[in-house]
C-alpha cells in the first residue's frame, strides 16, 4: 500500500523553491525539450558556419553531492539545451526581420551532438535568397541530405533559439534583396481562420426631472463572418426611448453598412460589394450601394506608407549616412562607395525639414538638406493610390437614389509633386477634378479645380468650378506646427455630386431647391421659431424639405461660397506652455451671413500641476451663437501609480451661465482595470449643485460601466457594457471589444495565463483567448505570461508572431504539454540514489524528466499511474536502464502539484515505497 502526505514544507514554497532545488539541472532540461518528429533519414553531418543554441561549458562535479561520484555522463550538458533531430516549427529572421512562422527540419552530426537546421528550396523562397545558382547546390546535394547555409552563401549563419523556437539568419547584405524597412512577404500573411465576430456596446441611461421619468437604450452591432479572404460586414444600431408626456415608446433600427469584402493583394487593393461608403481620398466621400475597388496603403510595408521624401546623395567611401529632422535623429545607415537612395523613412507627420550628414571613412563631412513638408493628397515617389466605385448613392433623405460612378487615382511623381485627378457621374450630373500636392521648402502646398454639370429638372443647368488650396507647414525654428490651412471657393453655379442629387429630387417633389434664405434664425415673440416647431413641422410651413443635416437652413439647398479652416498650435520654449487654434469661416451664394466657429486654448503646468484655458464660439442648434469660456487644472494626489487626480473645472456659457466643478478621479488593479470617479458642482441660473460618482471594470471578457447623479431637481443613471465574442470551430470565446484584426490564442490546459499584448487579458478554462488588436500586414507579436500556470502545464514557446490580412481573425496555437508533476526520490536496487543526470522517459519514449542532486526527479506525468524508465551511462559510457512504477491517489486533481513520492527502480522489477503524502 502506498500511502501519501503533504511535503514538510508549504504549497507555496514548493511551488518557487523546493522543487527547482530538488531538480537542479533537470528542472532546466525538462523545460528546454520540445516535441520534435524522429530523426529523418539520410541525414548527414552539418555544414560549417550552421550554429545550434547554446554554448560550451565546463561541470565542475565537485560542485554536485558526494563530488559528482554517482552522476552519469554529462557531457551532452556542455552544450547547453540539446537539440534533437525533427521537423521544428518556428519563426524564422533573416538579419533581423521576420519572415514568417515556418517548419524547419533540423539534423543532427552525430547521435550525441545537437541537431542543425537544413536549408531546402521553399526556405530559400520564403526568404528571398533563392537562385538558379542556389537552387542548382541544393539539387547537387541530394533530397535527404542536411545542407547548410553557410554552404550555399559564405558567412551565413543560422543560430536555433530551442526555448523560443526561433531561427536566426545572417546574411551578408551583398546577397540581400534590397526590402524595404516592415516588409513582410505576402506569402506570409495569414488570412485567418472561418469564424463569426461580433462586437456590441450596449448603453442604458434613466433620467428623472421634475417628475417625468425616461429611459433610453442604445445597443450598437458590429459582425464580422470570415470564410477564407471573403469578409462579410455588417454595423448596425438599435435605439429603444421610452413613452413620457403621453408620448409612446419609441423604437428604431438602422443599418450602417452592410457588404462583403475581398483582398487582391496582386493589386494591393480591396474589392467591396454593399452597401459601404467611399473613401473621401479625392471626391467627398459618400453611402454607396454596389462596388468598390480600392487601394489600401496598409498593403504596403510601414516605411513605406503615407509621405516621406526620398533621400539621394553621393559617398566617396564607406559612409555614415544620419538623418535629422527638428533636431531629432531618425534614421542612420552605412552605404557603400557611390550614389545612394534611402527610400525607406518612416512618415513623420506634417513635416519638417530632413538635415541629412554624410560621414566618410576618414571622418570628412558634408551635409544637405531635403524639404520636407506634406498634405493629405501626398504620395511617395513611385505609389500609386486608386479608387473605384459604381452603384447607387445611398442617402436616406432622398426619394430616389441615382445610380453613380467615380473614379480617382493618385501617383507620386518625385519628392516634389503628385499628382492626382478624378470623374465622377450620375443621372443629370457630371464632374470632373485635376490637381496636385508640391513639397516645397515653404511648406506642402496641394491645389486642384473641378469642374461640374448639373441638370435640375425644370430649373434648367448648372455649371460652376471650385477651387481649392490647402497648405501645412512646421517651422521648427518656432516650434509652430500648421497642420491644416484649407480655402475653398465654388462660383455660383457649381453644385456637387451630393448636393446636385438633393437639387434633382427636390425639384421632382416640387419642392424649393436653390433658393434664398437668411441667415438669422426666425423669431416669435422673442423665440427661435425652431425652438417651436419641429423639423418636419418647419418644413412643410416652408414648403420645403430639410436636408444635409444643415439645422440653420430649412427651405431648399444652401450654395457654399467660401470656406476656410485652419488647424495652428505653438510651442512657448521649453516650459512656457502651448497655444492652438482651430477656426472656421464660411459664406454661402443663397443665404445671407456667414458662418464663423473657432477655438483658442492655452496649456501649461507648474511642478505636477497642469492646468489651461480655452475660449469658442459655435453655432446652436437653433441657428444662434454660443460663446463659451473654460478653465481646467489636474493635480495627482500622491507619487504612486494608482494615486487619484484631483480636478477643477469652471466654465462660462452664454446658454448656461456659470458652472464651477471640482473631481477625483483614479485607477485600481495590477492592469489599471478598474477605474473610479467623484465629482461635484455647482451653477448659477437655477443649474444649482449637482453631485455624481462612476465606476468601471476592464476585464478579459467584457468593458462594465455604471454612473449615478443627483441634481436640483433631477437624477439620473446609467450602466453600459461593452465586448466581444467569437464563434470559431473550437467554440465560442468571449473578449473585450476589438478592432476589426484580432487574435484567437488557443493555449491547452493554461486557463488563467495572461496575454500581455492587452491589460488584463487571460486565458480562459477553454484554453483560448480573444486579442482584441493586431495591426494588419505587418509582424504581430502575442506574448503569454506563463505566470500562473499550473506547474503540471508546460509552453512549448511563450511567444507566436502573425502577419493577418486586414480584417482577420487568426488562430495562434501554442503547444502545451500538460500532466501531472511529481517529485520523485529514485534509488537503485542496492539504495544508492540514481546517478546525477539520468534521463527519465515513459513508455512512449518521451521524455519525462530528467534527475538532478540525491537521486531527485521533477516527473511530468500524462496517466494516473503507469511506467517509466531510467537510461544513464557510467564513466565508462557503459549503458544501463531501470523501471519503477508510479500511482497517484484517485482523489488528487490533475492541477495539484508536488506528489512526492520514492521509488525502487530495478532492472528486474518495479516497485514504489511510501515517503510521504500529497500537496493539496
Amino acid at each position: 500500500m502506498i500511502s501519501f502526505r503533504r511535503p514538510p514544507c508549504c504549497h507555496r514554497s514548493l511551488r518557487r523553491t523546493a522543487l527547482a532545488m530538488a531538480c537542479g539541472v533537470a528542472l532546466a532540461s525538462v523545460l528546454a525539450y520540445p516535441a520534435a518528429a524522429a530523426s529523418p533519414e539520410g541525414a548527414t553531418a552539418p555544414p560549417e558556419g550552421a550554429a545550434a543554441s547554446g554554448g560550451l561549458a565546463d561541470f565542475d562535479r565537485s560542485l554536485l553531492a558526494g563530488g559528482g561520484s554517482h552522476a552519469t555522463d554529462l557531457s551532452r550538458f556542455e552544450r547547453g539545451n540539446i537539440v534533437f533531430p525533427g521537423i521544428y516549427n518556428v519563426d524564422v529572421y533573416l538579419n533581423g526581420e521576420w519572415v514568417g512562422r515556418l517548419d524547419v527540419r533540423l539534423a543532427a552530426p552525430t547521435e550525441q551532438a545537437s541537431a542543425v537546421p537544413c536549408v531546402d528550396a521553399a526556405l530559400l523562397q520564403r526568404m528571398g535568397l533563392a537562385s538558379d545558382k542556389l537552387i542548382a547546390k541544393l539539387q547537387a546535394a541530394g533530397n535527404n541530405a542536411c545542407v547548410g547555409l553557410a554552404q550555399l552563401i559564405p558567412d551565413a549563419t543560422m543560430a536555433f533559439d530551442l526555448p523560443n523556437l526561433r531561427l536566426d539568419t545572417t546574411v551578408p547584405q551583398a546577397y540581400m534583396r534590397q526590402r524595404p524597412r516592415g516588409w513582410v512577404s505576402p506569402e506570409s500573411w495569414d488570412a485567418g481562420v472561418p469564424a463569426f465576430l461580433l462586437n456590441y456596446n450596449l448603453n442604458a441611461y434613466r433620467s428623472d426631472s421634475n417628475g417625468q421619468s425616461q429611459t433610453s437604450t442604445y445597443l450598437g452591432l458590429r459582425s464580422a463572418l470570415n470564410i477564407g479572404l471573403w469578409q462579410l460586414r455588417q454595423d448596425s444600431t438599435v435605439t429603444w426611448q421610452s413613452g413620457v408626456a403621453g408620448a409612446p415608446a419609441q423604437r428604431h433600427w438602422q443599418n450602417i453598412d452592410t457588404y462583403v469584402q475581398r483582398a487582391l493583394p496582386r493589386w494591393r487593393a480591396v474589392l467591396s460589394v454593399g452597401d459601404s461608403y467611399t473613401d473621401g481620398a479625392v471626391f467627398d466621400s459618400y453611402g454607396l450601394r454596389g462596388v468598390q475597388l480600392v487601394s489600401d496603403d496598409r498593403m504596403l510595408p510601414q516605411s513605406q506608407r503615407g509621405y516621406a521624401p526620398v533621400v539621394r546623395g553621393v559617398a566617396q567611401s564607406n559612409a555614415k549616412v544620419v538623418v535629422n529632422q527638428n533636431g531629432v535623429q531618425i534614421y542612420q545607415t552605412t552605404v557603400a562607395p557611390g550614389p545612394f537612395v534611402i527610400s525607406d523613412l518612416y512618415p513623420t507627420g506634417y513635416g519638417g525639414d530632413l538635415d541629412v550628414v554624410v560621414t566618410e571613412a576618414d571622418g570628412r563631412q558634408h551635409a544637405f538638406k531635403v524639404p520636407y513638408a506634406s498634405v493629405a493628397q501626398s504620395l511617395r515617389a513611385g505609389i500609386t493610390r486608386f479608387d473605384m466605385a459604381a452603384g447607387r448613392l445611398r442617402d436616406n433623405a432622398l426619394h430616389d437614389q441615382p445610380a453613380v460612378v467615380q473614379a480617382a487615382v493618385q501617383h507620386g511623381f518625385g519628392n516634389r509633386f503628385t499628382g492626382y485627378a478624378g470623374a465622377q457621374g450620375a443621372q443629370g450630373y457630371a464632374s470632373a477634378l485635376i490637381g496636385g500636392a508640391f513639397n516645397t521648402r515653404w511648406g506642402a502646398l496641394a491645389l486642384d479645380v473641378t469642374q461640374a454639370h448639373a441638370q435640375i429638372p425644370g430649373k434648367g443647368d448648372y455649371n460652376g468650378r471650385s477651387f481649392r488650396v490647402t497648405y501645412s507647414k512646421i517651422v521648427p525654428e518656432t516650434d509652430t506646427s500648421l497642420s491644416v490651412a484649407a480655402y475653398r471657393y465654388s462660383t455660383s453655379g457649381f453644385l456637387s455630386l451630393k448636393d446636385a442629387q438633393y437639387a434633382r429630387d427636390f425639384a421632382r417633389r416640387g419642392l424649393d431647391t436653390l433658393q434664398n434664405v437668411s441667415g438669422m434664425p426666425q423669431m416669435i415673440d422673442g423665440v427661435p421659431l425652431q425652438s417651436l416647431l419641429s423639423q418636419a413641422q418647419l418644413a412643410a410651413l416652408g414648403g420645403s424639405a430639410f436636408v444635409n443635416n444643415n439645422p440653420y437652413a430649412m427651405r431648399g439647398l444652401v450654395q457654399q461660397r467660401n470656406r476656410f479652416t485652419l488647424t495652428l498650435s505653438q510651442q512657448l520654449g521649453q516650459s512656457g506652455g502651448s497655444l492652438y487654434a482651430n477656426a472656421s469661416i464660411s459664406d454661402y451664394w443663397n443665404r445671407s451671413g456667414s458662418d464663423r466657429q473657432f477655438q483658442l486654448g492655452y496649456n501649461s503646468h507648474v511642478g505636477r500641476l497642469s492646468w489651461g484655458v480655452s475660449a469658442s464660439r459655435g453655432r446652436t442648434q437653433f441657428g444662434g451663437y454660443d460663446n463659451q469660456f473654460f478653465l481646467s487644472a489636474s493635480l495627482p494626489l500622491g507619487n504612486s501609480a494608482h494615486s487619484p487626480s484631483l480636478m477643477f473645472n469652471a466654465s462660462h456659457d452664454d446658454q448656461g451661465g456659470n458652472q464651477q466643478q471640482a473631481a477625483v478621479n483614479g485607477t485600481l488593479g495590477q492592469w489599471n482595470q478598474f477605474t473610479y470617479g467623484a465629482s461635484a458642482s455647482h451653477g448659477s441660473d437655477g443649474i444649482g449643485n449637482a453631485y455624481s460618482v462612476n465606476g468601471g471594470y476592464s476585464g478579459p471578457y467584457a468593458t462594465l460601466a455604471a454612473s449615478v447623479g443627483h441634481g436640483s431637481g433631477y437624477s439620473q443613471s446609467s450602466a453600459n457594457a461593452s465586448g466581444a465574442m467569437v464563434v470559431h470551430a473550437g467554440g465560442v470565446t468571449f473578449g473585450p471589444p476589438t478592432g476589426d484584426t484580432v487574435a484567437l490564442v488557443h493555449v491547452p490546459g493554461a486557463a488563467g495565463a495572461h496575454i500581455t499584448n492587452a491589460p488584463g487579458l487571460r486565458v480562459g478554462r477553454s484554453g483560448y483567448a480573444l486579442v482584441p488588436y493586431l495591426a494588419p500586414y505587418q509582424l504581430d507579436t502575442v506574448e503569454i505570461d506563463p505566470q500562473g500556470l499550473p506547474l503540471g502545464v508546460q509552453l512549448d514557446a511563450t511567444s507566436g508572431n502573425v502577419a493577418p490580412y486586414a480584417g482577420a481573425i487568426v488562430k495562434l496555437d501554442f503547444k502545451t504539454r500538460y500532466g501531472r508533476a511529481l517529485v520523485v526520490r529514485i534509488r537503485t536496487d542496492n539504495g544508492t540514489a540514481l546517478p546525477f543526470g539520468s534521463e527519465i522517459r515513459a513508455t512512449d519514449g518521451s521524455l519525462a524528466g530528467t534527475v538532478g542532486q540525491g537521486g531527485m526527479a521533477l516527473l511530468r506525468v500524462a496517466s494516473a499511474s503507469g511506467q517509466l524508465a531510467a537510461h544513464w551511462q557510467d564513466a565508462s559510457e557503459a549503458e544501463h536502464a531501470c523501471r519503477f512504477a508510479y500511482t497517484v491517489p484517485a482523489d488528487a486533481s490533475r492541477r495539484q502539484i508536488g506528489m512526492m513520492i520514492d521509488a525502487t527502480c530495478s532492472a528486474t522489477a518495479s516497485a514504489t515505497t511510501p515517503h510521504g503524502g500529497s500537496a493539496p
